[in-house]
């Protein structure tokens, strides 16, 4: 614990330093960080979904120094510091965890998330239980949040059959709405709806949607640059091939 504490002591002290010598970090306010804080997050979202534990030990570290400089930034301002930080995440813990701390008895992890959101909802006068989801959230993500947080006091579906069945209801309205030509704006409504229940859909099979689509995403990059890295070693311009060829060189890809 004691070479923790110093490690931790040491970031807080280059901090100082960085503040009152460095002319970029002098400058640097809670507004100018704020982009460079959500870059940093989606590269440790990029490291752990690559297994990289490397890269995720060094995306905390910068994720650590960041909060540190806003820390910083708040005692300069007389309004909070590092301590306050810790203090106030560490009392929210144990008031969230009654069942540890308290004499709360609980079942499964499903009670401890429902007694989580009750908490919530009763701190700092919250009128909504969806009211702690950020709007700037990525909609993806935030229909997975608001999804799990209605959830959390009870009002989610029975049995993931349930929620299959409205997957197909949905896709089917939406196939009605293409097949009459519906207008542009009904169209998004309806795969907006197929959007929301395949993401409810995702909760009951305990898939992160967000994971899932990345994971897709980094999938379909490897297998299109190898198609491009093997049109370019026959000599082939990629919009000159057929998609039977592009097809033959995808198959490669799925097998390397």
């Amino acid at each position: 614990m004691e070479q923790k504490l110093k490690a931790f002591e040491r970031l807080l002290n280059i901090m100082d330093d960085l503040r009152e010598k460095c002319p970029w970090d002098k400058k640097q306010t809670m507004e100018s960080l704020r982009h460079l804080t959500i870059e940093e997050t989606y590269e440790l979202g990029d490291a752990i979904l690559d297994g990289n534990l490397n890269e995720v030990k060094q995306e905390l570290g910068d994720l650590i120094m960041h909060i540190v400089f806003y820390a910083k930034i708040g005692s300069e301002k007389k309004s909070f510091d590092i301590a306050d930080v810790l203090n106030g995440v560490s009392d929210k813990l144990v008031q969230r965890h009654p069942h540890i701390y308290g004499d709360t008895k609980v079942e499964n992890a499903k009670d401890v998330k429902r007694n989580w959101e009750q908490i919530k909802l009763k701190e700092g006068g919250r009128k909504s239980v969806l009211g702690g989801v950020p709007q700037s959230l990525p909609a993806l993500v935030k229909a997975f949040r608001m999804q799990e947080k209605a959830a959390g006091v009870g009002f989610d579906w029975s049995t993931a059959e349930d929620v299959w069945a409205k997957v197909e209801e949905e896709l089917q309205e939406l196939k009605h709405e293409h097949e009459t030509k519906a207008a542009q704006e009904r169209l998004e409504d309806e795969f907006g709806d197929v959007l929301f229940s395949l993401v409810n859909f995702s909760r009951y099979l305990n898939v992160n949607p967000e994971d899932a689509l990345e994971r897709t995403n980094k999938k379909f990059l490897k297998r299109f640059q190898h198609i491009e890295k093997r049109a370019k070693e026959k000599g082939q311009n990629l919009s000159d091939l057929t998609l039977a060829q592009m097809d033959v060189y995808w198959n490669e890809a799925k097998t390397l």
